[in-house]
């Protein structure tokens, strides 16, 4: 009887440390935790397909749009969220920042749900609003000022528009 249990023991401490890598899928809700909130508007969607995403990145070019694992293994925070699409209506996000300051901010939209960027269909945006063109973004692009008391941006979507790269539809 001891010896079963064990054995399961041992393959849970097997589990763990994949499990410690994990994203917690609740990381940067505005429901669960503590943190400044960031309402994000969002405009410009191609459609209402997919699903939605923000991710909070520390505000500087090594660690903006870094592997989130990696960033969680040097001991930096970020959060995520995702989103199902609304049908209709405006399309209002919420995202918990680790704390007040200021952070990078990526918005995507996932048309086909896929969790990886399809460049030919995807949909992203950050706080400037500057049209991407077809260079990788910059994260001064990205960096929103999050007080304690929380805040509220728009964001503008971009989608892919042939040669000149990624700007909005209108």
């Amino acid at each position: 009887m001891i010896r079963p249990a064990l054995f399961s023991l041992a393959l849970a401490a097997l589990a763990l440390p994949g499990a410690a890598r994990a994203q917690d899928p609740i990381d940067g809700s505005c429901t669960h935790g503590a943190g400044p909130k960031l309402y994000v508007n969002v405009t410009g969607l191609k459609d209402r397909t997919g699903r939605l995403k923000l991710e909070l990145y520390p505000a500087n070019e090594d660690d903006f749009l870094k592997d989130d694992r990696t960033i969680k293994a040097e001991g930096k925070q970020m959060r995520r969220i995702w989103s199902p699409m609304p049908a209709s209506g405006p399309v209002t996000l919420c995202i918990r920042a680790p704390g007040p300051g200021v952070w990078a901010l990526l918005f995507t939209h996932d048309r086909d749900g896929k969790n990886k960027f399809n460049f030919w269909q995807d949909g992203a945006g950050f706080p400037s609003n500057q049209r991407l063109g077809r260079s990788r973004p910059k994260v001064r692009q990205a960096m929103v000022n999050i007080p304690a008391a929380g805040g509220q941006i728009t964001v503008r979507a971009q989608y892919l528009k042939g040669l000149g790269g990624f700007g909005p539809l209108d």
